[in-house]
């Protein structure tokens, strides 16, 4: 029915990815549909309608959705600075004019040919799609390209190849109460990441629920928008550092690369690749990237009785080794165990939060039994025990 919209989707050459999406991929099914049958084309034109529906209902913002946030041989071009500037630039104006014709595609014309069917429809509106990609270019070091426009965490998986997390924690800091001074030095050095000043890879280390890892991750999401991306590595896939640091040495974003609960055993192979990346040898991180780690322990290396067999400089040399990790980290945050005071304050601001009603006496005292039931005072039994009282389980 519709030949200009199929010619013009199938002659698309730098956003040819677009094709691969399913909404696309219906209407390539629909305009390529014979008027003649008529089961045939209330299919086609039903599946494209169910289509749109499933990405929203606005054809127009989901095609627009597709080419802002794909990553293609012009992207690369601005990124990398290959590819012929002119030539790429006459394509990009052609296509993006065309892709504004079709997203005004509204199925009105197939009312003729499908007469005494209640047809669906969906919304359409007019979009000038070369001045939003060119603003969206402008600020591509804040939005991104491909995955990395659509999410902002990530997951290391056994490859190598990075999982976009689509349901990460929304950990706020203004949910972290207390550490004012330590979430005030991860907040400065992030900011010297983003803004491409001089900034440290940081240890936090501390004890265990002191919300070490939760700071990370908030200010992770506080950023995000200022072109800010997590990457949480495993410790056993530290070997697959150096690829990933080659991947994000040119990507115009900034990196955390996370590695939660960081300790080592003396042979450990991921102990030396780590340790090389700290120190900047070949594979040295870029400086888009910093990498963020926690740990309870302050030498990060486990030591073992057999770590001090040998003659007295080998021991020597060993130790020192097994020492020296730690002090690679440009920045080390310590989170202390909270103190009565502390740990009240949190206790009665979360209960605040949560619109619990409680006599303080009475608060602060069940605060305290059920931090001495569960290991001592910490921000995580503090949110623990608040959430029980407000499930009614206490």
């Amino acid at each position: 029915m519709n030949d200009s919209i199929s010619l013009k989707l199938h002659t698309l050459v730098i956003f040819r990815n677009i094709l691969k999406d399913n909404v696309i991929s219906s209407l390539l099914s629909l305009s390529d549909a014979s008027s003649g049958d008529k089961v045939a084309l209330a299919d086609a034109y039903s599946a494209f309608a169910a289509s749109v529906y499933e990405a929203g209902g606005n054809f127009s913002q989901h095609l627009l959705k597709l080419v802002l946030e794909d990553e293609n041989v012009y992207t690369d071009s601005i990124i990398k600075g290959c590819g012929d500037a002119s030539l790429l630039g006459a394509q990009l104006k052609n296509e993006l004019t065309s892709l504004s014709e079709i997203a005004l595609f509204d199925g009105s014309e197939y009312a003729s040919a499908l007469p005494g069917t209640a047809l669906a429809h969906w919304n359409t509106e007019k979009i000038d799609f070369a001045s939003v990609y060119t603003e969206r270019m402008k600020n591509i070091s804040k939005t991104g390209v491909g995955i990395f426009s659509k999410y902002n965490v990530f997951l290391l998986d056994e490859t190598g190849a990075l999982v976009p997390v689509k349901n990460p924690d929304t950990q706020s800091l203004e949910d972290l109460y207390g550490y004012e001074a330590e979430k005030k030095k991860v907040i400065a050095n992030t900011l010297a990441l983003i803004e491409g000043g001089p900034a440290n890879n940081v240890l936090l280390y501390g004890d265990a629920g002191t919300g070490k890892s939760s700071t990370v991750k908030a200010v992770a999401n506080r950023y995000a928008d200022s072109g800010l991306r997590l990457i949480e590595v495993k410790k056993n896939r530290l070997h697959l550092l150096p690829s990933l640091l080659d991947e994000l040495s040119e990507n115009p974003l900034k990196f955390i690369l996370f590695i939660d609960d960081l300790t080592f055993a003396s042979d450990d192979k991921d102990f030396t690749a780590l340790k090389a990346i700290l120190e900047g040898g070949v594979n040295s991180r870029g400086s888009n990237v910093l990498i963020y780690a926690t740990t309870n322990h302050r030498h990060l290396v486990r030591e073992t009785s057999s770590d001090r067999v040998g003659d007295e400089i080998s021991i020597g040399d060993k130790l020192q080794e097994t020492l020296s990790l730690s002090a690679r980290f440009g920045l080390i945050i310590t989170f202390l165990r909270p103190d009565k005071e502390l740990y009240t304050d949190i206790v009665c601001r979360l209960a605040d939060k949560a619109g619990i009603v409680m006599d303080r006496d009475t608060l602060i005292t069940m605060a305290e039994a059920h931090a001495i039931r569960s290991g001592g005072r910490n921000p995580r039994t503090a949110k623990q025990f608040i959430d029980l009282l407000s499930s009614e389980v206490l």
